[in-house]
């Protein structure tokens, strides 16, 4: 069977249908070689593509549009246990900017559903998701439009390197950048991306905070990954603002060195 074609297999399941066609290919090319049958191809891709997008697709969440933010964030995998922690996390992370901002949040989930808490801790946002999986774009847009909220979720793959630098251009400084548990999932589609896409945005952003799991998501076992490669890599090009850890999830502040 043609690339094409067992590409067009993988997204026939309805968890995979509206993932940009550039992170399905990335996740294919793992698995695009001779020594797997086509059908080894279609099921380890969907494999690596349920491993990275597993916190994100619950159908619960997918298609609950009556509930409140909160109780959605509560039952959402990647962030229910920033819930109690948001106002904490946000005041830390946005500490000595400007009250009103832009934050972008790549690979954002259904993170723009953490909006009010920016309010609380005083801050006036500007709000841009980018995000994989266009279930959650929509949901996050339902969202925004109800609420009359100042955000905005764009359907790109992070890997449209070019898309997410125009989205940055476009707004006024200042800028910040999440990537919450987001490095880890592009270093699983492509080795060293991570450095190639920070050192890519990093003139368009005045803040970047990056954040990775310390703990599973399911049964909060701890995990000892030291990722030399990411210190090794940001000694030079950053300054390290601030690193902490909070409820299983490591946050570190960066500037442009």
């Amino acid at each position: 069977m043609e690339r094409k074609e067992l590409i067009r297999k993988i997204t026939e399941k309805k968890e995979f249908s509206n993932l940009p066609k550039r992170d399905v290919e990335a996740a294919f090319s793992k698995f695009d070689k001779d020594t797997y049958s086509d059908l080894e191809k279609v099921k380890l891709t969907r494999n690596l593509l349920r491993e990275i997008f597993s916190g994100f697709t619950s159908r619960k969440i997918l298609s609950l549009k009556n509930k409140d933010a909160r109780w959605i964030l509560n039952k959402h995998l990647s962030t229910r246990e920033r819930v109690g922690s948001f106002k904490k996390i946000y005041s830390r992370l946005l500490e000595g900017l400007p009250k009103k901002l832009n934050v972008v949040d790549l690979g954002a989930g259904i993170n723009g559903l953490s909006y009010p808490y920016f309010e609380q801790c005083g801050f006036e946002v500007n709000y841009v998701a980018v995000e994989a999986m266009g279930q959650l774009v929509d949901l996050m847009n339902y969202y925004f439009k109800e609420g009359k909220i100042s955000a905005k979720a764009f359907h790109y793959s992070l890997f449209e390197l070019e898309k997410v630098k125009e989205v940055l251009k476009k707004l006024k400084k200042p800028r910040v950048v999440f990537l919450f548990k987001t490095l880890d999932s592009l270093e699983m589609l492509e080795r060293d991306y991570s450095k190639k896409f920070l050192s890519e945005i990093k003139d368009s952003c005045e803040r970047i905070v990056v954040s990775f799991a310390t703990e599973s998501m399911i049964k909060r076992k701890k995990f000892y990954a030291k990722r030399i490669w990411f210190f090794d890599f940001i000694q030079g090009e950053f300054e390290i603002l601030d690193d902490f850890v909070d409820n299983g999830e490591r946050f570190i502040v960066l500037q442009k060195g």
